[in-house]
């Protein structure tokens, strides 16, 4: 595709990506490096082209959820290191050798399983040990209300399976983005997690390469430098949105998308005309209403039809009016005569002195940015701009 299908499609600024980048390479021990998660097709940026431009800022790792989105990576040009942060069924260790990707292990039951695999086929499979220190999700669990001494000798043993390569030891902080509310728990997780691993260094585990050790996630690159050790992994700040609000430390980060789609027929309907699914809007005057092709198949929430949202058109916010539908919502223009079919409209970005975040868009539906920006579909065409000007278009549904 060289041109841009004017119907609803999603823009992605690496221009705001390498300024969000560098920030969090600036906020980074210099003596750690910057893993970038790019998991959930890059938080919906759109995975290949997105880590590419991360890869070429000078990325150190890339971390995705699961071993279909490390082999998308390794097949779309990605080289540096590749580690899988959830799941892999263990009879796929050979998919983990060839590609060059590290695995989380996470139990003693799942690297066994994946040391009989490797072995079996003769590979060597790099696995990141993972400690669960106070999310309760994966991880050898070694909690501060339960340190079982037996993890330790757990974690150990599971270093020494053969057909496994240990590489790093890692865990997850729950709540580095809470401010201050979050502070005791934090501490106490990455607490755990220097016992642990220093646990390991005395027992020898890594004599010949350290482990990489990594525990900081967005919101601790930013408000615990002291757990940045080897590595950072950077999820959500890099596409320019805040893990939370209470975030102390807030740099000029810049979102990356915006969402756009366009008028596709205004129409005046009389009072007691009912809008949408439901009926859930009466117009108790004469109204100028513009039907817009987005719709909760594009990723544009349905529960957004009762939630107070708006849009943007020619620079001015326009109620959205009854239930999302599918593949169309309808909004307010009567108090923008001007509107017309074609007109530009803004889901989720800027229009001249007004702006509609992600973040905002989440609170209409009480939920997170990461969920919105996630939510958008495979049919929502990537439009990618550089230098203020479009540099390539992904558009998966006529993609080879």
């Amino acid at each position: 595709m060289t041109e841009i299908i004017r119907r609803t499609w999603a823009e992605i600024d690496l221009d705001a990506l390498a300024n969000n980048y560098r920030i969090v390479r600036g906020s980074t021990d210099p003596r750690a490096m910057v893993c970038c998660v790019v998991k959930a097709d890059c938080y919906g940026h759109g995975a290949l082209r997105t880590a590419a431009e991360l890869q070429s800022l000078g990325a150190d790792w890339f971390a995705v959820s699961n071993l279909e989105e490390a082999l998308q990576l390794r097949r779309g040009g990605i080289v540096r290191p590749v580690l899988v942060l959830g799941f892999t069924p263990p009879e796929e260790a050979g998919a983990l050798a060839k590609g060059d990707i590290s695995q989380c292990v996470y139990s003693m039951d799942y690297g066994e399983k994946l040391s009989l695999c490797a072995a079996a086929m003769g590979v060597k499979v790099k696995v990141h040990l993972k400690i669960d220190t106070g999310m309760s999700r994966l991880g050898f669990y070694f909690q501060d209300i339960f340190r079982d001494e037996g993890a330790i000798g757990e974690v150990i043993k599971a270093c020494s399976l053969p057909g496994l390569l240990p590489e790093g030891v890692f865990s997850h902080f729950a709540v580095s983005d809470e401010g201050e509310e979050g502070d005791a728990f934090t501490m106490r997780q990455f607490g755990c997690f220097k016992e642990l691993s220093e646990a390991l260094v005395r027992a020898g585990i890594g004599s010949g390469q350290p482990l990489l050790r990594h525990c900081a996630n967005s919101a601790a690159v930013f408000d615990y430098p002291l757990s940045h050790l080897d590595m950072v992994r950077a999820g959500v700040v890099l596409y320019g949105l805040y893990p939370s609000a209470k975030l102390r430390a807030r740099p000029e980060l810049r979102p990356v998308l915006a969402l756009r789609s366009v008028v596709s027929h205004v129409k005046t309907v009389q009072p007691g005309a009912t809008i949408s699914y439901g009926r859930k809007f009466t117009a108790e005057r004469e109204m100028r209403v513009a039907t817009v092709p987005v719709g909760y198949a594009d990723g544009y929430p349905r529960a957004l039809g009762t939630g107070g949202a708006a849009v943007l058109i020619r620079g001015r916010r326009c109620p959205v009016l009854g239930r999302i539908c599918m593949d169309q919502l309808m909004a307010d223009v009567t108090e923008l005569p001007e509107a017309s079919m074609g007109d530009r409209v803004t889901l989720i970005g800027r229009d001249g002195g007004e702006e509609i975040s992600a973040g905002e868009v989440a609170g209409w539906e009480d939920t997170i940015s990461y969920e919105v920006v996630c939510a958008l579909s495979k049919r929502v065409p990537r439009v990618y701009l550089k230098d203020g000007r479009v540099e390539s278009i992904y558009n998966q549904l006529l993609s080879e």
